[in-house]
């Protein structure tokens, strides 16, 4: 696969996730958000065997939208479920370091994978790797059926009979709140910045590692270097969340030089700076979606969420396209120092004084 062929593959999973974000957000407010947690990582193993069974661009493609709906039906649906259980106990200030530890160990099970792919490969090929794939998407939907949900869901337009809201109104509201809460938009803008740039940026670290001279076999140790700097950062998302505004700011200042700096060395040990920026970006990302929560009033939550959700694959979207555009000229190393900009900006903006509800 070329980077062309790699990058038009993303673009596709991200352009299916932009068109079904919010409609699927709202599903979640007015269906139960448990079942679409279970349906969403059955729709993935379906693509992922068809990679396996039937290999070629599209079918590659035809997995990619199938991963991407799974990705709809989950984001905003997770969050919401985990912050209003918490919420009905009491214990909404525990999200932060909840969510920080569960992505740190989808990140730890990501990095393990990464490892554990190579000798997997080794014996079995890919029909192994895609067999482990399923298997671990099956078990996904399973866990999700152990999640606690109190709320009852909201009933359809049609029914005259009952007045809770439907999904067309629970659309219409959410989207307003989004729009209309000055708080919740500054919080769904940052959120959407700071975890899109860098979660796109990490599909791209093999060609980094190629381009300063990695052997093939080095690249993954580089690639669970990143994972594991990742990890550490959601583990400290907990105790970050206390932290003051500007403390974080300028903790997302520090970790965009870091990342500029690590990228143009031209030289492995780079990658450490490099490790260090997304494991701070990925703390970031945790209590920027805390502080989202926390401004949420109304109750379309997975509505809005999914906005956020919306927000990063646009953005995603926008640094697939700019980095197929930009890597093609000035190389991996100066493209990866260009998206540090971007971070710069979000910090100055993190640092600003919050607006009034």
């Amino acid at each position: 696969m070329s980077v062309a062929e790699t990058t038009s593959l993303l673009v596709i999973w991200s352009v299916t996730g932009l068109l079904l974000e919010v409609p699927s957000g709202a599903l979640a407010d007015v269906f139960s958000r448990r079942l679409l947690l279970c349906v969403g990582p059955l729709l993935a193993a379906t693509g992922f065997a068809l990679w396996v069974i039937f290999p070629s661009y599209w079918t590659f493609a035809a997995g990619f939208v199938l991963w991407g709906v799974r990705g709809a039906l989950t984001s905003g649906s997770l969050e919401a479920l985990v912050y209003e259980e918490l919420q009905r106990v009491g214990e909404a200030g525990r999200y932060a370091g909840l969510m920080g530890r569960a992505s740190s160990v989808g990140l730890a099970a990501t990095a393990s994978a990464i490892g554990l792919a190579i000798p997997v490969f080794a014996v079995g090929g890919y029909l192994a790797v895609g067999a482990a794939s399923v298997v671990a998407c099956v078990l996904c939907s399973a866990a999700a059926l152990a999640f606690a949900e109190h709320r009852a869901p909201a009933a359809d337009d049609g029914d005259e009979e009952d007045d809770e809201p439907g999904y067309w109104t629970v659309l219409r509201n959410g989207l307003a709140e989004a729009r209309r809460n000055r708080r919740v938009s500054r919080w769904l803008l940052l959120s959407a910045a700071t975890g899109a740039i860098w979660g796109a940026l990490e599909e791209y670290v093999p060609y980094l590692g190629t381009e300063i001279g990695m052997p093939l076999a080095g690249v993954p140790v580089l690639v669970l270097l990143v994972w594991a700097a990742a990890t550490a950062g959601g583990l400290l998302a907990g105790k970050a969340e206390r932290l003051a505004e500007r403390r974080l700011a300028l903790m997302l200042l520090a970790a965009a030089l870091a990342l500029a700096g690590g990228a143009l060395s031209g030289r492995p040990a780079g990658f450490a700076l490099i490790a260090l920026a997304f494991g701070a970006f990925q703390l970031a990302d945790v209590v920027a979606d805390a502080r989202l929560q926390e401004s949420i009033d109304g109750p379309s939550r997975a509505t809005v969420t999914s906005v956020a959700g919306l927000g990063r694959e646009g953005v995603t979207l926008l640094v697939y396209t700019a980095y197929g555009t930009a890597s093609t000229m000035a190389g991996h190393g100066v493209t990866f120092a260009l998206f540090a900009v971007p971070y710069v900006i979000v910090a100055l903006a993190w640092g600003r004084k919050s607006p009034r509800p």
